[in-house]
């Protein structure tokens, strides 16, 4: 995983399953990062210009999907049949419009009301989330849109029924925990990066061509020829995490497509892989500092005592109830998991009391939600799309040395999280088979419709002043920006009646706030 923003908004997902249980509880669940760039980068110019549709041959736009019963992920959530799936065909490589094709899974709710506005397209976050298997355990949150909207959200290229990469097997994967994430000797940051490079490898051999072709880029243009084939004349969107990210991109590519796009937990697309990590340790820390204090701690005595507690377990790990032991990288990402709601700290409080009492068990079910870890020892693919799509979009590859020298200052940002996060922006894409695209990803978007930009002060995995940074990236008269006052990863649907009649608004009427709209 490379920091914790990349399956943000699914570990929102996540949480709440373990939410109030106590350290015997488990509950699946998954989460990571999105990633950003320096200002001014673009995608290569094989990106295309903005609005570029002409090229697209018949074949691609007039397809009409064939709406079926949805598989056995989708349907367990689909009670009646409501929801149901069909295929997309787009281009291996969009250069090549003509050429080979790939499958996209795609799963739709139709509208219930009789002013049906358009199809809303969703994607969850990651990179690497499943729109086919999460659209139907979110319907409930977005349950006023329907009745104007069809709900329609798909697994963009390279995750799950659309080509979705499997990198290694489980007893890889497995054995990967015992890595040092935060490597102290010679020896362990070898083993480290040894590690990454194993992961590159294994995920070029299973990817194949797919590799070089599931970019933040691509997904923006299968997202326009969903429109297309969908019938819409422009594209309604809600993007959460990296999806904003994607929304982003999508609204510089096509300007002129952009409909109603609300982009919810706002990745910042100005700052560099370094800039990134570093965001994502004051973000996280600032929210362990809001649980500690909610607890009563107070938050620089409750930060030394996890620190502590994650130097002893690097020394050696906990025992747990399963037989697998706690590694430090568990403990961490087992940490992470409850601050990306407030639904979750009442577990986390939990966990670390029995990992204070050298009982692990807590902190490693929490770790195996975030991991996409089974009962029986099975692990989901997320993490590998996350990384075959990120380390495709992200063309900085940070070195030991540059770690080395910004490791301190991580350090004292989050004595937790820092340390993690540093090297994490070393190993993420470290010896990556397949060169990045760009530094930055572009998305000025001149001429669109207003975009209506969500930011939380208290979001932990992509912090509150990405939003704004945001906003102002998508220019003057696009970008519109809504501020909650609040904790957790995300705002819609999170519990403040301000932001969702703000965003049911925007969406339903085409009512856009004012610019700088503060709900607290």
């Amino acid at each position: 995983m490379r920091g914790f923003v990349r399956w943000a908004a699914l570990a929102a997902t996540a949480v709440l399953l373990v939410a109030g249980c106590g350290s015997g509880s488990s509950g699946p669940g998954d989460d990571g990062r999105d990633h950003g760039g320096r200002t001014g980068s673009q995608a290569p110019s094989s990106s295309g210009s903005a609005d570029s549709t002409a090229a697209l041959p018949a074949a691609l736009t007039g397809q009409r999907l064939r709406w079926g019963a949805c598989g056995a992920t989708a349907e367990a959530d689909a009670p009646g049949g409501e929801w149901r799936c069909a295929t997309l065909k787009a281009p291996l490589d969009w250069s090549k419009p003509r050429g080979r094709t790939i499958d996209l899974a795609l799963i739709r709710a139709e509208a219930t009301g009789k002013k049906r506005i358009g199809s809303l397209l969703f994607n969850f976050g990651g990179p690497g989330g499943s729109g086919v298997s999460t659209m139907p355990s979110y319907a409930t949150t977005v349950s006023a849109l329907r009745e104007h909207y069809d709900l329609v959200s798909w697994d963009p290229r390279g995750v799950g029924g659309s080509e979705g990469v499997r990198c290694r097997a489980d007893r890889e994967i497995e054995a990967a925990e015992d890595i040092d994430v935060t490597p102290d000797t010679p020896a362990e940051e070898k083993a480290y990066f040894g590690d990454a490079t194993a992961f590159g490898k294994g995920c070029a051999k299973a990817a194949g061509e797919l590799m070089a072709h599931v970019s933040t880029t691509d997904s923006a243009r299968d997202l326009d020829l969903m429109r297309q084939v969908l019938g819409d004349a422009r594209t309604h969107y809600f993007g959460i995490s990296y999806g904003t990210e994607l929304g982003g991109v999508y609204a510089h590519l096509f300007p002129r497509r952009v409909g109603r796009l609300v982009l919810d937990a706002v990745v910042d697309p100005t700052a560099d892989t370094i800039g990134h990590a570093e965001n994502q340790a004051r973000g996280f820390q600032r929210a362990l500092d809001d649980y500690l204090a909610s607890t009563g701690q107070d938050p620089a005595e409750g930060t030394r005592k996890i620190a502590a507690l994650l130097k002893r377990i690097d020394a050696a790990p906990l025992s747990t109830s399963s037989g697998r032991e706690l590694t430090q990288s568990l403990a961490i990402t087992g940490i992470v998991l409850p601050l990306y709601s407030k639904s979750g700290w009442p577990t986390l409080t939990s966990a670390l009391t029995a990992a204070q009492r050298g009982d692990g068990t807590g902190l490693l079910e929490l770790a195996d939600g975030y991991n996409d870890r089974d009962a029986s020892g099975h692990y989901g693919t997320a993490t590998h799309s996350q990384r075959v799509i990120s380390c495709l979009d992200d063309r900085q590859r940070p070195t030991a040395a540059q770690v080395t020298e910004v490791l301190p200052d991580f350090e004292k940002i989050s004595p937790v999280f820092g340390a993690f996060l540093a090297w994490d922006a070393a190993g993420w894409c470290h010896d990556w088979p397949v060169a990045g695209q760009y530094d930055t990803p572009e998305v000025s978007a001149p001429g669109a419709a207003p975009i209506l930009v969500v930011g939380n002060t208290g979001d932990p995995a992509t912090p509150y002043e990405g939003a704004r940074k945001m906003a102002d990236a998508l220019g003057k008269g696009v970008g519109v920006m809504l501020t909650w006052k609040g904790e957790g990863h995300g705002a819609y649907g999170s519990g403040s009646g301000c932001v969702d009649s703000a965003v049911d608004a925007y969406l339903i009427k085409g009512t856009v706030p004012k610019d700088g709209k503060v709900c607290s």
